[in-house]
């Protein structure tokens, strides 16, 4: 069985194009993807049968071998600088919390900074 990577996917045409290990640019509908699976990044590694569609090979039952890497996950901090946010932002998170606990909320500005630092921190964990 042929494998490849996905060239590019246009999930709002509903097709792309899979290069192929020999070179060749193979056609890919989205019917041919796994079920349950509507759109492929480029990178995407796949085994696919082969035919001859009117404008050349097509893909026929695409398998997903190794997704390709994310373009956040490619571009986080390293592992040890994360650490070292995230035990900067619990001690933040600690003085917020000892205001709770004696009736006074943050100011707005800096409760809106202390929540967009969680949100960050919690999109390169996410990645």
């Amino acid at each position: 069985m042929p494998s490849g990577k996905i060239k590019w996917y246009e999930p709002s045409k509903g097709f792309g194009f899979i290069a192929g290990e020999d070179g060749e640019e193979v056609y890919v509908h989205a019917s041919a993807l796994p079920q349950g699976v509507e759109s492929m990044r480029p990178g995407t590694k796949v085994e696919f049968g082969v035919a001859d569609g009117r404008r050349g090979p097509q893909a026929l039952a695409v398998t997903i071998l190794e997704s390709a890497p994310s373009v956040a996950r490619a571009k986080r901090r390293p592992a040890e600088d994360t650490a070292q946010v995230l035990e900067d932002l619990i001690k933040v998170l600690e003085r917020t919390a000892d205001g709770l606990r004696h009736g006074r909320y943050p100011e707005p500005a800096s409760g809106k900074r202390v929540a967009e630092a969680m949100r960050r921190l919690a999109d390169e964990l996410e990645a």
